[in-house]
């Protein structure tokens, strides 16, 4: 490195890629350079659940102009890194998200180990140690039920056919829509509230259309969803962390 980084910014020995060495509790962070056509600036954030520092540049922007723009925002990276939020245990009284709304999980061994949603409450049986599969299990199953839902109400408002549906466990983006039609769609955003969720899906559908963010693709959008995009993608950016946590 030439431009005087710090420390914990450094050139992995094992890898040509860069990684930051953050001062708190010791963990090493990717530092991943993504270059795009329609890019105007640098922009730079981490991943949803933490697990690397993400920077979009130009296509014709150096190497050295990310790495020096990483330098220039540490502070706030390590502002970042010190607010992500730290996984609660999943057992008795833990909480989690159902559908944008916090709920308790009550854990009961001697139930029935299917799991019913209450007043707030998310009730489970069944041995402790394997509470997290079973729960992940589930809220992918009433994720898929929700997509499935969700789909079918735009695809024919967009005038296409409704299209296959595949869940993801994806740390990059929240959806995804295939050259070859698939809609794919992060299982977490079933502990978003709803409209959050059903923005992300009317955004895949829009690109079955308009595979692309022009401005065709955007009005389209906002024709399909009902809801506040602008609002839904501000809840994804301060939220979004938070829905990765013990489930894995």
């Amino acid at each position: 490195m030439t431009f005087g980084l710090p420390d914990w910014l450094r050139r992995s020995p094992a890898t040509p890629s860069l990684t930051l060495q953050a001062p708190e509790g010791g963990r090493t962070l990717p530092i991943e350079i993504r270059r795009l056509a329609t890019a105007r600036r640098l922009t730079l954030r981490l991943a949803p659940d933490g697990s690397a520092i993400r920077v979009t540049i130009p296509r014709w922007a150096p190497t050295r102009e990310a790495l020096a723009f990483v330098h220039a925002r540490s502070e706030w990276l390590e502002s970042q890194l010190v607010r992500l939020p730290v996984a609660e245990p999943l057992a008795h009284g833990a909480t989690l998200r159902w559908r944008g709304a916090a709920h308790v999980l009550v854990h009961r061994p001697e139930h029935r180990r299917a799991v019913r949603v209450g007043d707030g409450t998310l009730e489970i049986g069944g041995p402790v140690d394997s509470l997290a599969p079973r729960l992940r299990r589930w809220l992918q199953g009433e994720a898929r039920a929700l997509f499935a839902q969700d789909v079918a109400d735009y695809a024919p408002r967009a005038g296409v056919s409704v299209p296959a549906l595949a869940l993801t466990n994806a740390r990059r983006r929240w959806g995804s829509c295939s050259a070859e039609g698939t809609v794919r769609i992060n299982w977490r955003l079933v502990m978003a509230p709803d409209e959050v969720r059903r923005s992300v899906v009317a955004h895949e559908v829009a690109h079955l259309v308009h595979f692309d963010h022009s401005p065709r693709f955007h009005a389209l959008l906002g024709e399909l969803f009902e809801g506040d995009i602008a609002a839904a993608n501000r809840w994804l950016k301060r939220h979004g962390r938070e829905l990765y946590g013990p489930l894995g």
